[in-house]
Parts: C-alpha cells; structure tokens; sequence
C-alpha cells in the first residue's frame, strides 16, 4: 500500500510556551487568539480545554539536530490520509530545528479542511462511522535510518551496520464532550519526500487528551476556581437576632 509522506516548508522556530513532548514540541494553538492552549497534566496524561466551534492547530517543533517523521492522528484518524490511524502510516518530515503548523486534515498539497472544536456527533471521526476514539490527539515521532559502514579486519566493506528498515513515499507538507469537526478549506503547502524509519516502532509518541473547561472540572483535571476571600467580608456590625 502507498503510503504518503509529508515534507514541510521551513519556518522560523520560537520557543512554545506550553508543550508536551521530547524529541518534538507537541503544541495546540487557537487559530483566533494565535496563543498555545494550556497544558494540564493529570495522572500521566496531557489535556487541553477546547471552546466549542474554535479553530486550532496542532504545532510541532522538532527539538533535534536530525529529521523526524511525525504520524499524526486526531480522533482515531491519520490528518493526512483520513484512513484509521496506525504507527505504521504516512505522516509529516520535521527537518531539524523546524516548526510548522497543522492546521487540518490535508485535502491536497496545498490545502487543509480547518480542525474546530465539535460536538462528538458532528466530529469528521463520528461522521465517517468511527467515533470510538473522539476526544484525542496523537503524534508518533520515528527517527530517520543512517547507515554506518562496518569493516572487518582487512578493512574491506562489510556493508550497513543497521537491519533494513521499511521505506515509505509520499506527500511533503455536564457539558457536551468535545470532538474536532471537518472545517473551511485553508492553505497549506507541502511537498512530496521520502523518509526511511530507523526503526518500525516509534522512538515516542505524545498524546493530548481534550474536552470543554466544564468536563475537565467535573473530572478534577483542572481545578476549580473559588473566589477570593475578603478579610471584612460586612462592612458594618449588623444588629444581634431579636428575641
């Protein structure tokens, strides 16, 4: 099976404010205010507060001296083939040091179909049948293959040090819980590439779990806020109780 594989356009990194991730920075950005969402951790979980019918972006920011290949799913579902996602898929080349937005599912080289916050109903996964795993936004990171000569001990080529890895091609480039829907057409630009995993399995995956504000209360993940105490909360002694 083809498989489609993602080369960005490079852009100029900035520091995120809030991340989660190792070899990459693992951003969601609200498309109207343009500032990462906050990052909530909870028992070994990300989570992020969604507002109903916001657009947003997922920012990845490779953090190495090295190319990365970043399959990437949302709601169960591969952002750049729409198939059910799997580790083994396409995804996105992040060169080294590089930032770049996704701002949607890809519909062509040059153009997304924005993600926005959805009831689960109207989320792209529960549309096409597969809402079992709405509410969740996933990013497998894989190294690229280098290969190291080997010598024995007349120094002749004894070929690769590394055992073959599989070689992909494709594109370059209380409250009701959240899902993310299939939104307005926006630019995008990618470009066909090639990327040869070093490995099969993923060197990590980051996940971000999201829901509304009100849901991520209810379950104790965000805390809730109380008013701030007065110290002379009266401003006058009241008269005592008669009788």
């Amino acid at each position: 099976m083809k498989r489609w594989i993602l080369i960005l356009a490079l852009s100029v990194l900035s520091s995120p404010a809030l991340a989660a991730g190792r070899l990459a920075q693992v951003e969601v950005v609200d498309a109207l205010s343009g500032k990462s969402m906050a990052v909530y951790y909870d028992n070994g979980r990300y989570y992020i507060a969604g507002v109903p019918g916001r657009e947003y972006s997922i920012r990845l920011r490779n953090c190495t001296h090295a190319d990365l290949l970043a399959v990437v799913s949302v709601d169960g579902v591969n952002v750049v083939t729409g198939e059910t996602a799997a580790i083994d898929q396409g995804g996105y080349i992040l060169n080294r040091r590089q930032r770049f937005d996704i701002k949607g599912w890809r519909k062509s080289l040059d153009q997304v179909a924005a993600f926005y916050f959805s009831s689960v109903d109207a989320s792209y996964a529960a549309r096409t049948g597969r809402p079992d795993h709405v509410g969740v936004i996933g990013v497998a990171l894989f190294k690229r293959r280098v290969d190291y000569p080997l010598y024995d001990e007349l120094d002749a080529p004894a070929g690769s040090a590394a055992p073959h890895a599989r070689r992909s091609e494709g594109r370059s480039a209380d409250s009701e819980q959240l899902g993310t829907g299939h939104g307005r057409r926006k630019h995008s630009a990618v470009r066909y590439g090639e990327f040869e995993r070093a490995s099969e399995t993923p060197d990590e995956v980051v996940t971000i779990y999201y829901d509304t504000h009100a849901n991520l209360v209810a379950q104790g993940i965000i805390p809730a806020k109380r008013g701030h105490p007065e110290p002379f909360p009266n401003g006058f002694v009241a008269d005592p109780p008669h009788g």
